[in-house]
């Protein structure tokens, strides 16, 4: 098992108690220990009422304490066993009411009866409860005691930025939410993979390109974000990637840029074509994150989203089961393991032309052997094979697609042949 599979999910059980919504506290402690992992991740506020196109940053919510208590004065639903218990923005209330009333304000899963739903009204100010449909189905006919300690008032919305510079001003974003109380794929795992991504990078002696790497609350944040960047963000992006839903076993997924043909798309299906061969290949139409703002007419950004099961295609989403089971240390590293191969292919990736006309005569550059059998060694294969669509036109990514290779594989040939004086940049 891999050790930062393990760090991961370690980290993913620190996180995973907190009540986290798009505004609040519990969104600055699950930053602060993201921040533990990459110091480096600058905290940024929005206050409330900040007009971002269409859209207002709303007022902040946090919440201390929830419960209801039953006709015989037993606590039957506690915010503080499961966040999951509360709808999200839920306003204060404290009264007592009948089971009629109280059925208003309750949310359960009647094709799921032992989970509990994920529920959230954060434009519209109501409050409510979730519980399994098991329970409300033995709820007793009486007076109920409901309490809900929260307040919902101007505030701020706080989102993590980082930007490591490269050799070019030109990035590669990364992107990924934070927003959501204790669930695991649906939530956790997009953020600790990027913030081990981060990491990762930020420890490479090089960096072709500029990596600029955010953490949000969905949707509002990418909205606010875009806002506030999104002139620089269209001409400095080179690929970009919703992470998110990245860290379980059972399927590795692709959903691809409004687009379709971006860099991003080219090098993500490249990298999951060769490691993951059945991987499940989504239409744009089947959007459900931020990838919508980053790709909406205007905006128009090369962001793509590479997943394990992807939002809405798993049963436990969006509920209690969304757990810790269900997220792993080997779930978690395939998923940090794509991405990274990912990003290597977008380093490497360029338009490269042959400095000599003709084959080259590799022998006397000690890249070829100088005895000649039957069998050639399949990286000598490799190594002519991309030589030979090497004309100036093809980035390295067409190259490796035509010659049936990832480029991840095929970094170290480059190099090589780059040393030797025989491969260059095109001057496009």
């Amino acid at each position: 098992m891999s050790a930062i599979g393990i760090e991961m999910h370690d980290l993913c059980r620190k996180l995973f108690p907190i009540c986290r919504s798009i505004t609040g506290q519990g969104f600055r402690e699950s930053l602060g220990l993201l921040r533990e992992v990459v110091p480096e991740l600058h905290v940024v506020e929005v206050p409330s009422g900040t007009r971002c196109f269409d859209w207002e940053v709303p007022k902040e919510w946090n919440i201390r304490d929830a419960y209801i208590v039953d006709p015989d004065g037993i606590k039957i639903l506690d915010f503080k066993a499961s966040n999951l218990h509360v709808i999200g923005y839920s306003v204060p209330v404290d009264k007592t009411i009948s089971l009629e009333e109280l059925q208003g304000h309750l949310y359960s899963l009647p094709d799921q009866p032992e989970a509990i739903p994920y529920v959230t009204s954060y434009y519209q100010e109501r409050w409510g409860f979730c519980l399994s449909d098991n329970q409300r189905t033995e709820l007793k006919d009486g007076n109920y005691q409901v309490y809900i300690d929260s307040d919902l008032k101007s505030g701020a919305l706080t989102y993590g930025e980082l930007i490591l510079p490269g050799d070019s001003s030109k990035e590669v974003f990364l992107s990924t939410y934070l927003c959501h109380p204790s669930m695991a794929n649906n939530e956790l795992s997009g953020p600790v993979v990027t913030t081990f991504i981060a990491k990762w990078l930020k420890a490479l002696q090089r960096r072709r390109y500029t990596y600029r790497i955010i953490v949000i609350p969905e949707t509002i944040g990418s909205i606010v974000y875009l806002s506030k960047h999104y002139v620089e963000l269209k001409k400095n992006m080179v690929a970009g990637f919703n992470v998110t839903c990245i860290g379980d076993d059972r399927a590795y997924s692709f959903l691809p840029s409004r687009q379709g043909n971006t860099t991003a798309d080219q090098a993500a299906r490249q990298v999951l074509q060769y490691l993951h061969p059945d991987y499940i290949n989504y239409s744009f139409l089947d959007r459900g994150s931020d990838e919508r703002q980053y790709c909406s007419p205007g905006i128009d950004l090369p962001v793509c989203s590479i997943m394990r099961s992807k939002h809405r295609a798993y049963p436990e989403y969006h509920t209690s089961l969304d757990d810790l089971n269900l997220v792993t240390p080997s779930g978690l590293f395939g998923g940090y393991d794509v991405l990274q191969k990912t990003i290597l292919s977008l380093e490497h990736n360029e338009v490269l032309k042959a400095t000599v006309l003709g084959e080259p005569q590799l022998g006397r550059r000690g890249l070829y052997p100088t005895l000649s059998t039957r069998d050639r060694p399949v990286d000598i294969k490799r190594m002519m094979d991309f030589l030979a669509y090497c004309d100036g036109r093809l980035s390295s990514i067409d190259v490796a697609d035509k010659i049936d290779v990832p480029l991840y594989e095929m970094i170290g040939i480059i190099r090589d042949l780059k040393k030797a004086g025989v491969l260059k940049a095109a001057e496009l």
